[in-house]
């Protein structure tokens, strides 16, 4: 078994949240040991309190700034993860790398104490480049290409995002695809109601439910899906908008003309059960997003039968690609949107039948098992290395 020191995120919630949590926790079921590191101490310039208090196997850094998508650590950040790596004596440091000015510091720290690095690299991308969107994603390649390159190990979803870095300097032989995965036994489709099930079902009221989850960004161009309801006809449909973000006043602003039994603005949820719950009462699940990386929402989706529309950004086309579900160009959303959903309003049969291919592409190809396999071979392998050297 191996002493991994994992360098992630607990909060506020968002897909590399999720992404360390379930792989922290089927780590441990197999019997390896996690040391979780991660920014939970909110800190200030004028503050004297010792911040480096946290009991193994746990350990909480101070920061600046924390968002879903980046986080400003405190000056001291750097200091204190050194002295929980030298206390801790982990044999591989694993990073889920929560875009931070300390990211670009782990190759020397670990370097210091002896001990191999591996990353995992989130950020969204369209291989295409579209979009503004999707330039602004390329200069964060750029930015973080020359530090990945001096990681042991670089975890990636996709070959599309293994060629972006490639071209900007990350050797490849230091490059190894992982799709993101989901336990199928947790997201799975409905077998027999239950309370909470019942529950959310009489919140949301008796129409046909169609969904969005996931931040509500500029990237996640979840105004181009709200257009394209309001523009077609979608009688005894609904469509509920779960999640938080920047652009959510603006947008709720903008379509406070849609009545409540046309949309539903349910807010962040933080609840499992509840998320599971809504992924399964809904008949289609919509991903409209400029970038991704491989989206863990849309994979949670498609595990529990729903019908999938998403983008080809990122790894997203290639994850319903072959009838898994509905694939759209990130170019023009919003009118492909406008021809799309009336065929899935109209025939109920055909978005059943999407749900349960994608079902199908979860269990073959998506697993959290199949997850872990890989990245235990990765661990196994990267530890015996480093000794032999």
């Amino acid at each position: 078994m191996v002493h991994i020191a994992w360098l992630g995120k607990k909060s506020p919630f968002c897909g590399n949240v999720t992404y360390g949590n379930s792989t922290t926790t089927e780590l441990k079921t197999r019997g390896h040991k996690i040391s979780f590191i991660h920014f939970d101490n909110p800190s200030s310039s004028n503050s004297s309190k010792q911040l480096f208090l946290a009991n193994d196997p746990e350990v909480s850094l101070p920061y600046l700034i924390k968002s879903q998508v980046y986080t400003i650590p405190s000056p001291r950040a750097e200091k204190e993860l050194r002295l929980s790596l030298q206390r801790l004596k982990p044999e591989i440091v694993h990073a889920s790398l929560t875009l931070s000015p300390l990211d670009f510091r782990l190759p020397e720290i670990c370097n210091e104490i002896n001990v191999p690095l591996i990353g995992t690299f989130h950020p969204a991308f369209d291989a295409n480049n579209r979009s503004l969107t999707a330039s602004t994603q390329q200069l964060t390649y750029q930015l973080y290409a020359p530090s990945l390159a001096k990681f042991d190990k670089i975890i990636v979803f996709s070959e599309p995002q293994k060629n972006v870095l490639e071209k900007l300097g990350v050797p490849k032989d230091k490059q190894i695809i992982i799709p993101n995965g989901v336990n199928e036994n947790i997201w799975k489709p409905l077998c027999d109601k239950n309370k909470k099930y019942d529950q959310v079902k009489n919140k949301l009221g008796s129409e046909r439910i169609f969904l969005y989850m996931g931040r509500i960004a500029n990237e996640k161009n979840v105004e181009a899906l709200l257009r394209s309801w309001r523009q077609t006809k979608n009688n005894n449909c609904k469509l509920v908008i779960v999640g938080d973000g920047p652009m959510k006043p603006t947008l709720e602003n903008s379509f406070s003309n849609l009545s409540k039994d046309k949309l539903i603005w349910w807010g962040a949820e933080l609840d499992l059960k509840t998320r599971i719950a809504l992924m399964q009462i809904a008949e289609v699940f919509f991903l409209p997003s400029l970038v991704e990386g491989l989206s863990i929402s849309l994979l949670e989706a498609m595990s529990t039968s729903t019908a999938c529309v998403a983008t080809d950004a990122g790894a997203d086309g290639e994850v319903l690609d072959n009838g898994a579900g509905i694939v759209i160009s990130t170019d023009n959303v919003a009118s492909q949107l406008k021809t799309i959903i009336p065929i899935l309003v109209e025939h109920p049969s055909f978005t059943k039948d999407l749900g349960k291919k994608a079902r199908e592409r979860i269990i073959e190809r998506y697993t959290i098992k199949k997850n872990i396999d890989v990245l235990e071979k990765v661990y196994l392998e990267l530890r015996q290395n480093f000794k032999t050297n």
